[in-house]
């Protein structure tokens, strides 16, 4: 009874405690902190966003007849990057977000390359067409990131987490942030930032190749007409300014216009077709280069050369393929000369042979020197039969310089081009070989030096009843983009003052090549 009243008597001492709920724990183990929770959520999030867009956002895009391949990917500075491999990136300010765009050209598609080839009218709507595929590149990489971000945030979350909803979380997260930069770089989206470009790589020297960009987009075509009158300007004050007696010009001198190595740079056409009209040019001669890859969808920026106001004259070069080739040889007063076939233009008998490596076709190796001397062996066989037959050749061509030497003792003159820069020598048999510069300042390659390659050409002054050489006046100008230019004039030794009167039989020209026999005239503005 005792045991059961004390069972009935309440409890006096201390009272037990109740128990505490339990913690709410991280996967760490320690206690539950929100503002460290929704850190971890964001980093969990941008990781795994950022890893969705490395390994997933990447959008392979058909623009025009290119293949390029776009993608977002963070930066604090926003922009964006294009890359056009092998020549280096260009950087846009397009936009100010924590995120760019990143567009890699990664190749000429040679089937939509082909289809514009084969049908020209097509070139009238390209722009509106890549237009069009950029818009649609666009909106296509939009959507693609979207899935690119919510799968790599929801499945990093799930790999951090363990828990679907957490998991979820994550990806939803990283979709409110991608809509985030894309409003933010909507609002200070600037489409004039392609008129302000960065380069970097062989671009880098573009801006003091070609002027800035701005001129580039809106201006291009005052820039070339500028460049062809600049050296009208110059031809013009030379005139006024010689005191030169020795040798002038009458209007019976058969004049020949030599350039070389174009590579596609556009503005040679209007320099051209300027030297053509200030010096009454009777024939133009072209030893190659005119291209720079051969491909058939470079063929209609040769579209110009029947249009330049005389007849034109060309051998083929290690960067003209034989389509190239076939191409010119179907315009209008365009000659082509290959395999020492000889041809009368404007009076004078022009033998050539074109170059006989195409050195773009990385498939095949290259055979240096001793292909060119084969095929400079070809002209020579030519010339040696029209000599036989009566009928003297008066000037051979050649691209490269190897091949053209093949040709000493069988022709007065021979012209080539080739290494970019002028040589003028009297070979050992009395041939006097004339290595031009790059008519088109290099092209592409002129970005490769500190300064940009000269433009140079020259006007050789032939006697029109020996067609031998009387005089030739060398231009240059600069470098493209540059406002300096040159016109100096050269005799050959024998038509020096005091010198012996020259043969009016076939003969080759003796001694080596003079300097100018005057100062060149060196204006510095582009308004001489």
């Amino acid at each position: 009874m005792a045991r059961a009243a004390r069972s009935r008597t309440p409890h006096t001492g201390t009272p037990k405690a109740p128990p505490l709920p339990p913690l709410r724990t991280r996967l760490d183990g320690g206690p539950h902190r929100p503002v460290h929770s929704a850190l971890g959520l964001m980093a969990v999030t941008v990781l795994g966003a950022w890893l969705g867009l490395l390994l997933l956002g990447t959008l392979h895009v058909p623009v025009g007849p290119m293949d390029t391949a776009m993608a977002l990917r963070p930066s604090l500075a926003g922009g964006t990057r294009i890359n056009v491999s092998p020549l280096g990136d260009l950087e846009l300010r397009s936009h100010h977000a924590p995120i760019r765009l990143d567009v890699d050209v990664d190749r000429l598609d040679p089937a939509r390359s082909q289809a514009l080839v084969d049908h020209p009218e097509r070139f009238a709507g390209l722009q509106a067409e890549v237009t069009r595929d950029v818009t649609r590149g666009a909106l296509g990489l939009a959507l693609h990131s979207c899935v690119a971000v919510v799968s790599g945030a929801t499945a990093l979350g799930l790999a951090v987490y363990r828990r679907p909803r957490r998991a979820l979380a994550a990806g939803g997260l990283a979709l409110t942030v991608l809509a985030a930069c894309a409003g933010t770089a909507y609002a200070t989206w600037n489409p004039q930032s392609v008129l302000e470009p960065k380069f970097s790589g062989l671009l880098s020297s573009a801006p003091s190749v070609v002027g800035n960009a701005r001129n580039i987009v809106s201006e291009f075509d005052v820039y070339q007409k500028e460049l062809a009158r600049l050296v009208t300007n110059v031809t013009k004050l030379y005139d006024a300014t010689s005191t030169l007696p020795a040798y002038q010009p009458d209007p019976t001198t058969l004049r020949v216009l030599h350039v070389s190595d174009i590579h596609l740079n556009p503005a040679s056409w209007q320099i051209i077709a300027s030297l053509v009209k200030q010096y009454r040019i009777n024939v133009i001669v072209d030893t190659g280069d005119t291209m720079d890859h051969g491909s058939a969808a470079e063929n209609h920026f040769l579209d110009p050369v029947s249009t330049l106001g005389a007849p034109y004259v060309w051998v083929r070069g290690n960067h003209d393929s034989r389509t190239t080739q076939k191409y010119l040889a179907g315009r209008k007063h365009v000659t082509v000369l290959d395999n020492g076939r000889v041809a009368r233009v404007a009076g004078v008998r022009i033998a050539g042979v074109g170059d006989p490596q195409f050195t773009p076709d990385r498939s095949v190796v290259a055979a240096g020197d001793p292909a060119e001397r084969t095929a400079g062996g070809r002209l020579a066989d030519a010339l040696r039969t029209e000599r036989l037959a009566g009928t003297p050749v008066d000037i051979a061509l050649a691209h490269n310089p190897a091949a053209a030497t093949e040709a000493d003792g069988l022709v007065p003159l021979t012209l080539a081009g080739h290494v970019h820069h002028r040589e003028n020598t009297t070979l050992p048999q009395g041939t006097r070989l004339m290595v031009e510069g790059s008519t088109g300042g290099g092209g592409l390659r002129a970005v490769q030096n500190d300064k940009p390659a000269p433009v140079q050409a020259s006007v050789l002054y032939l006697d029109r009843r020996t067609k031998r050489l009387q005089a030739w006046d060398e231009i240059t100008l600069g470098g493209l983009g540059l406002s300096r230019a040159e016109v100096s004039r050269h005799l050959p030794r024998e038509n020096q003052p005091g010198a012996t009167p020259a043969r009016s039989r076939p003969p080759h020209p003796s001694g080596p090549a003079s300097g100018p026999a005057s100062p060149p005239v060196s204006p510095s503005s582009s308004k001489p």
